[in-house]
């Protein structure tokens, strides 16, 4: 039986990576479905809304999605799509593991993190308003509810993955209600586990220093919304840029998975636009169908492609002269 997958190609280098890890998805011979749909620009140009609703409807009867990065206007326009997803289809979890790959230029060794972000709630909310000219409020929501639903999640995978850490970074000396209860919760949740897991605390301006300082002291990280955007994007440059990064969004029935990069308009249909965060998360979304083996082959392949280290078959940011399809094509010959 095929996979049905939706695919949201999104703007800017969004359809040139998400093209390559169809192609190269395809190209391991797995039966899968693809179901294009339109958001951010041409969600506008086609359906008038940044997010149509067939969009939120196919993803949520299907239940997966490779999705492509989408443009988000600054201070002006329509509200992130990104965040309109996470919330309408409650894909609470974000989760982005940063690891070294091989050969990959990097000023750090031994990096093996994996974020996890809570993703319906805090400044994300969107809820801001102008009380007075020249005065806006920015609200932050956090509940008991989503709070510990996250915890439990990362505990859940450090157990189940027999990681050794889980770290919560916080801003509760400040912000003494809204962190305090997403650290309380967090508390609460690992008082309640066995104890093979060891948990620690810290401050976020603190933990930055020390992830800059040395990042191999973090296993699992803990963070609520806005936190866990920045640190995603802090760590993945220890292991070389955001393109070598994936991301998954997971919700109670369906997940969405995609690159932690932006959508880079200024490169846009240029062919150079490195598309492995792309293609790693269709490996992550072939193992969440339960397809580890393809999604091996396919780990396997542009492992090799980076161990090689031939200039023609890595793009720019990994200090080669490929293009986009070239990276791909090599990645697919040493599939087969």
């Amino acid at each position: 039986m095929a996979h049905i997958v939706c695919l949201i190609p999104g703007d800017g280098i969004g359809p040139e990576v998400t093209t390559a890890a169809r192609q190269v998805i395809e190209a391991s011979g797995i039966n899968v479905e693809w179901v294009p749909l339109p958001a951010g620009e041409t969600g506008l140009e086609f359906c008038g809304s940044a997010l149509p609703e067939r969009t939120i409807a196919a993803i949520a009867g299907h239940g997966v999605a490779l999705k492509g990065p989408i443009t988000t206007p600054i201070a002006r326009g329509h509200v992130s799509v990104n965040v309109q997803l996470r919330q309408r289809l409650s894909l609470f979890a974000a989760f982005r593991p940063v690891r070294n790959l091989p050969k990959v230029k990097s000023r750090y060794d031994n990096v093996n993190l994996i974020i996890v972000r809570e993703n319906t709630e805090g400044l994300y909310s969107g809820l801001e308003n102008e009380v007075i000219p020249g005065v806006i409020q920015s609200l932050k929501i956090a509940t008991a509810d989503a709070s510990t639903r996250i915890s439990e999640f990362a505990f859940d995978y450090a157990t189940k993955m027999k990681r050794k850490k889980v770290t919560v970074f916080h801003k509760a000396n400040i912000m003494k209600k809204s962190d305090g209860l997403f650290l309380n919760c967090a508390r609460k949740v690992y008082s309640g586990r066995s104890q093979d897991i060891g948990y620690e605390e810290m401050i976020i301006d603190n933990g930055c220093m020390q992830l800059v300082r040395d990042p191999s002291q973090f296993d699992v990280l803990l963070l609520e919304n806005f936190y866990g955007d920045i640190i995603s994007d802090l760590a993945a440059g220890m292991v070389g840029g955001p393109g070598m990064v994936p991301g998954a969004n997971f919700g109670q029935s369906c997940a969405v998975f995609e690159p932690v990069h932006g959508s880079a308009p200024d490169i846009a249909r240029t062919n150079v636009a490195n598309p492995l965060a792309c293609i790693m998360s269709g490996v992550m979304m072939l193992r969440y169908l339960g397809e580890h083996q393809t999604a091996d082959q396919i780990c396997n392949a542009y492992e090799f492609v980076l161990r090689e280290g031939n200039p023609e078959n890595l793009t720019r940011d990994m200090g080669g002269t490929a293009g986009t399809e070239q990276f791909t094509e090599a990645v697919i010959r040493a599939m087969t």
